[in-house]
């Protein structure tokens, strides 16, 4: 019994550092680039939200400056232009009013572009359990598509996936963190 005690505590730091590697994907030819990667501080204006309506938050722009402007309200913007993230009340995967127009530009550029795929990814916050948060995601990624798929994108466009709270951007145990991580990306392939 010591024996397996001793081998499990030598194994857990390797299945945590292999657990943790991620490898991004590289864009096929004539596939969209990928959009930059969320920041990972909120926004002056954002508020954590407490699950109580505490508090309205703004998206994070994937790129600064007026062109991320530009890119929310021209709709056939290219994906690098468009606010590539969407954030979720606690516990909750209905899509905020302040984030739809973000998810209508995206699912205009794919409709405009229908080579074009895009692979929603759900994420959640570091609580509740491993899978649970799996099935919260997926639902945050697949309330996404739906309204996609509602404005005339094609199934064959959109795949989702969720990384549950396996992939935080944010590694704090406290509100502000944990309002970064609920969230769905669109990665565009």
């Amino acid at each position: 019994m010591r024996a397996l005690k001793t081998i499990a505590l030598l194994a857990l730091p390797v299945v945590l550092l292999f657990g943790c590697q991620s490898t991004p994907e590289q864009p096929a030819a004539g596939k969209a680039p990928e959009l930059a990667k969320p920041k990972t501080e909120a926004p002056a204006t954002a508020k954590p939200d407490t699950g109580a309506g505490a508090g309205a938050a703004t998206a994070i722009d994937a790129s600064k400056g007026a062109k991320a402007d530009a890119g929310a309200t021209d709709k056939s913007a290219a994906p690098g232009a468009l606010k590539n993230t969407i954030y979720f009340d606690f516990d909750r995967f209905d899509i905020k009013p302040e984030f739809r127009e973000a998810v209508l530009a995206h699912a205009a550029f794919l409709t405009k572009n229908p080579n074009a795929t895009v692979k929603i990814e759900g994420h959640c916050d570091e609580r509740g359990t491993r899978e649970y948060n799996i099935a919260l995601g997926d639902r945050r990624a697949t309330a996404v598509r739906q309204l996609l798929k509602l404005q005339g994108v094609a199934d064959k466009q959109i795949a989702t996936i969720s990384f549950g709270e396996e992939r935080p951007v944010a590694l704090g145990h406290d509100e502000d963190s944990w309002w970064q991580n609920r969230r769905a990306v669109f990665a565009y392939r």
